[in-house]
């Protein structure tokens, strides 16, 4: 977005610089200032730069579209990415980015000296209205305050992501001046986590409980405790809590050992967020709009052989979804391009963005007892899962019917055939791996109308739940109370409860609250950073799954079909296509189909070098006390 003629002033009259963006301020040209005094002597100038902050803070993490054209869904194993504008996402998976150059060039602001950029214009704010003493707003007494609790949590937000990306950064807190020397230098990931806790509380002690009103989606409380929740579970997962990266270059390494401590901060964090009250009234709920006999789409029309939950399309879509649910969210992500993206070919639609077996394995089945389990559990094919028909033989997680077009599924009212036809997998613009996405969209638009869709939001309240499970469970161990919270999401979707051993099983109940947050978040820009968090790439368990995988045929689809489920460390995804079969239980118009797992790609994900993002080359250059992450 085209910044305010007030900020291209204020960059100016601050001097203000840092790392990448000296070069550019110190071209400005200076035939538009405006004193800074005559901004920050007027609220409402001062207000138009926090209006401008916001825009720059959501251009920052954008869910849907966190690469420009696309999310970071086909840079895991949740997705496989087209090739189109450059095949963004397979040149992360090829490995085909480093310190000199990224995929996506004409980024949104979300790398190093975007954020910074951002960061600068936040302290630019603070300052001034501590300098010039900005007025509050004549109309409507306390405005300034809470405009300043905004920006400090826009400040800390900016770091946080900076964090998420770089781990150890440079935490900004001041204007830095032109004369001043570059010589910045990182600091360990723990002593950031602190400081964005401080920015948070200041942000909290201004602004209000709960915003209403055209008002509504304005920072609140709610999302200073949710920001510092993100924050502590980020420092108590294995990367910055007791994991070890080989030829570990971090350097704050010594300070990474373990220590129970930081989960019992991340629990405690979490559980503020869920305990939260605005005004006296608890202010997060999970949304259970509709009942269970309700699968009509937004027009009022079953087009989905009542396999789709009206509920779980609202998730979405719905005001009162993002009220109930949204902890911090930003607003109309993508127009009606974006479906086009998604959409099957025979719906008029160009895949780009394609669901992965990896991904759609994770979705548990309800067996004969009541409770869910992984397709993946020795138990599954006495409990009637067959892997020829891993769709219809059991009853899945309905959250996989939400989110995923498959061979036999009924979409916009038409049967998805991807056998044959313009969705026959690796067909122009079809799918390449035997799916469609389905989540998020609205299956009654038609992409050639215009409107705008709002993406997921950046924090909804199951993730805290998680980040609380998980918590407890690393301190003091599983319990019922855990149990009864991931089931709650669970009912809320329609779908059995975690089996009852889990209770009293930590490891297992691990197992249960991964595999929670992958399939409730998928999409939704978190699989590219757990993976990340928890070592999965390194992890002993999923290097044995690897190597089996590799002992376990002589082709890449002989391993495919025989050795699953597939490890975790982003090297490979794998699809299913159908088969035409006399026995086979699909049945699409005269002909039978089985299902049969297929091998995709191997890609690259080399440890520790993609644990963590590059700084750019030309900024070391510029702040030579900059030292790179580790393998890069």
């Amino acid at each position: 977005m085209k910044r305010t003629l007030a900020f291209s002033t204020l960059f100016l009259f601050f001097a203000l610089v840092l790392v990448s963006c000296q070069d550019d301020f110190l071209e400005r040209r200076p035939d538009d200032q405006i004193d800074a005094e005559q901004v920050f002597t007027r609220y409402v100038k001062a207000n138009q730069l926090v209006t401008d902050l916001y825009a720059q803070v959501k251009a920052a993490n954008r869910p849907l579209v966190y690469f420009v054209h696309f999310s970071t869904a086909p840079a895991t194993d949740e997705c496989e990415g087209s090739t189109v504008e450059g095949g963004i996402t397979n040149k992360f998976n090829s490995g085909d980015w480093g310190p000199n150059a990224m995929p996506d060039r004409s980024d949104g602001g979300q790398y190093w000296n975007g954020l910074y950029s951002k960061i600068r214009q936040t302290n630019v704010f603070l300052e001034g209205v501590r300098t010039y003493k900005t007025p509050d707003n004549p109309l409507q007494e306390g405005d300034l305050d809470r405009r300043i609790g905004e920006v400090y949590f826009m400040r800390a937000y900016l770091h946080y992501l900076a964090a998420r990306m770089y781990g150890e950064i440079v935490y900004v807190d001041r204007v830095v001046q032109a004369t001043d020397p570059m010589n910045f230098k990182k600091e360990s990931f723990h002593a950031i986590v602190g400081k964005i806790a401080r920015d948070c509380d200041s942000a909290y002690a201004r602004v209000p409980g709960l915003w209403s009103g055209t008002d509504f989606g304005r920072i609140d409380k709610g999302a200073c405790l949710g920001l510092k929740a993100m924050a502590r579970w980020m420092a108590a997962t294995p990367l910055w809590n007791g994991g070890t990266l080989a030829g570990d270059t971090r350097q704050f390494k010594s300070e990474y050992s373990y220590n129970q401590t930081r989960w019992a901060q991340a629990r405690d964090a979490a559980k503020a967020v869920l305990d939260f009250k605005a005004d006296g009234i608890p202010r997060y709920s999970l949304y259970v709009g509709h009942d269970a006999s309700d699968f009509k789409d937004d027009a009022g029309v079953n087009n989905n052989n009542s396999k789709v939950y009206a509920r779980l399309w609202d998730l979405y879509h719905s005001m009162d979804a993002y009220q109930k649910e949204g902890v911090f969210f930003v607003t109309r992500d993508k127009d009606n391009n974006w479906q086009g993206d998604v959409y099957p070919p025979s719906s008029g639609g160009s895949a780009r963005q394609m669901p992965v077996q990896e991904q759609v394995d994770e979705y548990e089945y309800i067996a004969p007892n009541g409770y869910g389990y992984p397709v993946y559990d020795s138990r599954a094919k006495a409990d009637g899962y067959d892997d020829e028909n891993p769709y219809e033989s059991v009853k899945r997680d309905p959250r996989f019917y939400r989110d995923i077009v498959y061979h036999g599924s009924t979409f916009k009212g038409k049967v998805i055939n991807t056998a044959e036809g313009s969705d026959r997998v690796g067909a122009t613009n079809s799918t390449t791996t035997g799916y469609f996405l389905r989540k998020i969209l609205r299956e009654s638009w038609n992409r050639d109308k215009s409107f705008a869709i709002n993406g997921p939001p950046v924090w909804r309240l199951p993730e805290f739940m998680y980040i609380y499970c998980e918590g407890v469970n690393e301190t003091t161990g599983p319990n019922a109370e855990i149990a009864d919270l991931l089931n709650q999401v669970r009912k809320r979707s329609f779908m059995a409860p975690i089996a009852p051993e889990a209770v009293s099983n930590k490891k297992l109940m691990s197992e249960y609250i991964q595999r929670e947050r992958r399939v409730e978040l998928f999409y939704e820009n978190n699989r590219i950073w757990t993976t990340r968090l928890y070592l999965e790439p390194s992890a002993e368990t999923e290097l044995a799954k690897e190597q089996n995988w590799q002992s376990a045929g002589s082709t890449n689809d002989e391993r495919s079909q025989k050795a699953w489920p597939y490890p975790k460390t982003q090297r490979m995804v794998n699809g299913m296509r159908p088969v035409e079969d006399p026995n086979g239980k699909i049945v699409i118009g005269t002909k039978k189909y089985k299902m049969r797992r297929f091998f995709i790609e191997n890609r690259v994900f080399l440890a520790p070098r993609h644990y963590l993002f590059p700084i750019m080359q030309s900024e070391l250059q510029r702040t030579p006390t900059l030292l790179q992450n580790p393998g890069w």
